[in-house]
């Protein structure tokens, strides 16, 4: 399985990186990449997906907490993990934390700014 994802450096050069399958044939970060991407798009941007993403804009129109669809994602993504908890951070700048225990017992701990 491959995955692409976005990346930004320090100096905010974006550049995509390929994740796929490791040696041992888990696919665990491809899904932990899958993960963050689906967190950073709206509804209906997916072009494969249509019930990925999350709708921050039609939320507010829509007076739907965008924590409704955070749960949705995080019971989507649960099955491939043994652990996995999603939770949004208020602050001056809002993001999501994500904790992850992966099938072979690594724990992972991302942070993901929220889209604006």
């Amino acid at each position: 399985m491959r995955i692409y994802g976005r990346t930004t450096d320090a100096y905010g050069n974006k550049t995509w990186t390929t994740v796929t399958t490791d040696n041992a044939g888990y696919n665990d970060y491809v899904y932990v990449v899958n993960l963050i991407q689906v967190l950073l798009l709206n509804t209906n941007e997916s072009p494969f997906y249509a019930n990925y993403g999350i709708p921050a804009q039609l939320s507010v129109i829509q007076q739907v907490f965008p924590d409704y669809y955070l749960t949705l994602t995080q019971q989507q993504f649960a099955p491939y993990f043994a652990s996995l908890s999603l939770a949004k951070i208020e602050s001056a700048t809002p993001y999501y934390k994500i904790n992850v225990i992966t099938q072979q017992g690594v724990s992972a701990l991302e942070y993901v700014p929220v889209p604006q």
